[in-house]
């Protein structure tokens, strides 16, 4: 997924906030489903949500003002009930790697109670970490 970076974006200093690349690592999330042809709102329509449990995350150069980021996903493990994504924000402009986080996210039903991956997320995410 790409993003360009707005003033909105930045802090004091005229890089990106930190948490907001935690929102940007949340759509590029959405993106990878969808593009696969998995749809986030139709699975939590059908009881499964998917809340980040970790977050391990290296913030190694900034980005600022109009950078235009990439954002890649890939999957590291699939528990039953759980996943772990590696995702990466690069600079377009210089391929510059500037964050790189570790994020886990389990699957529970809406009461926020444990359950298993539905078998279609199971199996693409599967295929995606074969």
């Amino acid at each position: 997924m790409q993003l360009r970076i707005y003033y909105e974006d930045t802090d004091a200093g005229g890089v990106v906030y930190h948490a907001n690349y935690l929102g940007y690592f949340e759509r590029a999330r959405t993106e990878f489903l969808r593009l696969r042809g998995l749809s986030v709102k139709e699975l939590h329509e059908e009881g499964a949500i998917f809340p980040v449990i970790r977050v391990e995350a290296d913030f190694k150069a900034p980005a600022r003002l109009d950078d235009l980021l990439r954002i890649d996903t890939t999957v590291l493990t699939v528990g039953k009930s759980s996943f772990t994504l590696l995702q990466q924000a690069i600079r377009q402009e210089d391929g510059r790697l500037l964050v790189e986080a570790k994020i886990t996210l389990a699957c529970v039903a809406p009461g926020m109670k444990a359950k298993r991956l539905p078998a279609p997320l199971k199996a693409l995410l599967e295929q995606a970490h074969a």
